[in-house]
């Protein structure tokens, strides 16, 4: 399996959107909200999304924008980057059911919550910390370009 970091501008998502044709992107804008850049892709093959999660956008917004995301484009996986990540991402996995959600790690306790409806298609909710993380799968940088698109960063 090979992922594709793309952190791109706004301005180079339409050149974006066909490297979604060649490649499984996981998209990350440079110089806007990467959420909203990408929900305003119609054209987009299966591709994935980069989100940094702190304070100001915790795991739980994360998901609901995931989940938002996910009914927009084909949306396949998520990628959670954080200074605590592996934490992060359980979150937005939980959340990421039709199920009432009640959890606890060290990043957030819930109890009794929903974000229904779950998306339509599964999506694959990686971590990082220098590699990326789903259970037992880890995908390491393999080689880094820079494109006139923006900054490619390729996992396998």
């Amino acid at each position: 399996m090979e992922l594709v970091r793309v952190v791109a501008p706004l301005e180079r998502l339409a050149d974006v959107e066909r490297l979604s044709h060649v490649v499984t992107i996981l998209y990350q804008c440079a110089n806007a909200d990467t959420v909203v850049a990408l929900s305003s892709r119609r054209e987009l093959d299966e591709c994935g999304v980069w989100l940094e999660v702190d304070d100001e956008y915790l795991a739980q917004l994360a998901a609901r924008d995931i989940k938002t995301l996910s009914t927009i484009v084909p949306l396949r996986h998520a990628v959670i980057s954080s200074s605590t990540a592996r934490a992060h991402a359980d979150v937005v996995r939980a959340l990421l059911t039709n199920d009432e959600v009640n959890f606890s790690n060290d990043v957030a306790t819930i109890r009794g919550a929903y974000n229904r409806p779950a998306p339509p298609q599964p999506v694959t909710v990686w971590w990082f910390d220098g590699t990326l993380h789903d259970g037992d799968v880890e995908l390491t940088v393999t080689r880094v370009e820079r494109t006139d698109v923006g900054e490619l960063t390729y996992f396998s």
